[in-house]
């Protein structure tokens, strides 16, 4: 099995090789594959994930399958093994897969064709680190040295876990910030005001509500209040830090509406990069090289 599972399994040489050809892309270069077919499988509801990846596929004259779980066998039972299985034996190229069962690809071993991480549980989002390095790359041209915090629901997020192994691989100093309940201890914790201050890279996350076995110690109004971002709290920003957020924002909670867009934010370019990283990952695999 070939493809995108984790970004562990990638060297630091191969990120920087994947992120400066998904760069080339993006200015311009050309490639493509019009005899492959490759099927989305998403188990978790998604936007950005599951149709970036649709049109990167397109852009690289790709025939994209994708499956509807809910009118699909799996309504019937069928394991995920058996599905994946299935769309091997039907002749796809490759399948791009989020679930949230942590690293359900360990159950896939014995598939041949090439996997695409689309997010596992709360543990990997690959592509989703990489086009977050890439947003850095292009805004500093380097990684070492920056400083980044992660802020809000870190315990849930596979976004912060996935980003903070990568981003200290990568010679960042990575900090993480929000509400207590929310710190797992992955990373080194600040308080919220002093990240403001200090940091080249705002990262916020969005509260996963649907994550939460238990209600909020605090009220979305007393969330933004703490902790969002707001356009007071972003005129004490470094000049030339940036705001990102891997998205949906829930506005008016980690993040108000007027910053979203704010001339610091890189928000919607991150989801412009996300197309270009998702093509660069695409054409690694079906050269052989991931």
């Amino acid at each position: 099995m070939r493809g995108l599972l984790t970004l562990k399994d990638l060297s630091t040489e191969t990120i920087i090789d994947l992120i400066e050809y998904a760069i080339k892309l993006k200015n311009g270069y050309k490639v493509s594959y019009p005899n492959k077919k490759v099927a989305t499988l998403f188990y978790e509801n998604s936007t950005r994930t599951h149709y970036s990846f649709q049109c990167a596929l397109i852009n690289l004259g790709i025939n994209v399958l994708q499956c509807d779980t809910n009118s699909s066998s799996v309504q019937k039972g069928e394991s995920l093994y058996d599905t994946v299985k299935t769309f091997e034996s039907l002749g796809v190229d490759g399948i791009v897969i989020r679930s949230s069962q942590d690293e359900y690809f360990k159950e896939l071993e014995n598939i041949k064709i090439p996997i695409f991480n689309g997010g596992d549980g709360k543990t990997n989002h690959p592509t989703q680190s990489l086009l977050d390095l890439m947003t850095i790359y292009e805004e500093y041209g380097k990684f070492e040295g920056l400083k980044c915090c992660i802020i809000g629901d870190i315990v849930h997020s596979r976004v912060a876990h996935t980003n903070i192994e990568i981003m200290k691989r990568l010679g960042m100093e990575v900090y993480i910030s929000g509400p207590e309940e929310y710190n797992d201890n992955s990373s080194t914790f600040i308080p919220f005001e002093e990240a403001i201050a200090t940091m080249d890279v705002i990262m916020l996350l969005r509260v996963q509500f649907e994550r939460h076995t238990e209600s909020m110690s605090m009220s979305v109004n007393e969330y933004h209040k703490t902790y969002g971002l707001t356009l007071e709290r972003v005129s004490k920003m470094k000049p030339s830090a940036i705001i990102m957020h891997p998205a949906p924002v829930n506005r008016g909670v980690e993040i108000a509406d007027d910053v979203v867009e704010c001339s610091k934010s890189r928000i919607f370019k991150q989801m412009t990069n996300g197309v270009y990283i998702r093509m660069a990952a695409i054409s690694y695999a079906m050269d052989g090289k991931l």
